[in-house]
C-alpha cells in the first residue's frame, strides 16, 4: 500500500512539474499594419458628414492592410445593404491593390476578370466607391463608401474622408 501511494505521489508530482515548465501560450497576433483606429474613425465621419452634405445615407468602412475592419459606420437612414456593398468594394481593393473603379472599368473590356469576379464570392460584382489607402508607396488599407446614388458620388465621399487624415497616416 506505500509503495503503491508513492508511486501515484511520484506520478502525481512529475506530471504537475511537467506543466509548470510548458511553455506560455503565444500571444493573439495585432492587427496588420494600418491606419489608426482614431484615424480611421475620423476619415469615416468626413466622408459621411460629405455624403449627408448632399443627403446620401452611407456606409463608410476603413480596413487595414489585411482587410481587418478597423472602423465602420452607417449613417441613420443607410440600408442595410449598403455594409455589405461597402464591404464587397473593400474586397475588390484588397484583391487588385487598385481603386475598385479600375476594376469597374477592366471588366467592361476584359471577360476573363468579369467571370472572376462573379465566381468571388467577397465580390460578386465590382463597384465603384473604395480606395486604397497609400503611405509611402505602400497599400496600408482601404476605404470605402456604399449608399449614395452612384459609385462616382460613393467613391468622392471616400476621396473628402481621406484627404481629411492624409498627412497624418504612417
Amino acid at each position: 500500500m506505500i509503495k503503491t501511494s508513492l508511486i501515484v505521489l511520484a506520478t502525481l508530482m512529475a506530471s504537475t512539474s511537467v506543466y509548470a515548465q510548458a511553455p506560455a501560450a503565444a500571444p493573439p497576433p495585432t492587427r496588420a499594419k494600418g491606419p489608426a483606429v482614431a484615424l480611421a474613425v475620423e476619415a469615416a465621419q468626413s466622408a459621411l458628414a460629405d455624403c449627408m452634405s448632399k443627403t446620401y445615407k452611407v456606409t463608410a468602412l476603413v480596413v487595414d492592410s489585411a482587410g481587418v475592419l478597423v472602423a465602420m459606420m452607417s449613417q441613420d437612414g443607410a440600408a442595410v445593404r449598403t455594409q455589405d456593398v461597402a464591404k464587397s468594394k473593400i474586397a475588390t481593393v484588397m484583391k487588385y491593390k487598385v481603386a475598385s473603379g479600375v476594376i469597374v472599368e477592366r471588366a467592361k473590356t476584359d471577360t476573363a476578370l468579369a467571370d472572376a469576379l462573379k465566381a468571388d464570392p467577397a465580390i460578386g460584382q465590382a463597384r465603384q466607391g473604395a480606395l486604397p489607402i497609400i503611405v509611402k508607396g505602400e497599400m496600408v488599407g482601404a476605404m470605402a463608401v456604399s449608399g449614395a446614388p452612384g459609385g462616382d458620388k460613393d467613391e468622392a465621399c471616400v476621396m473628402t474622408g481621406l484627404a481629411k487624415v492624409q498627412a497624418r497616416l504612417m
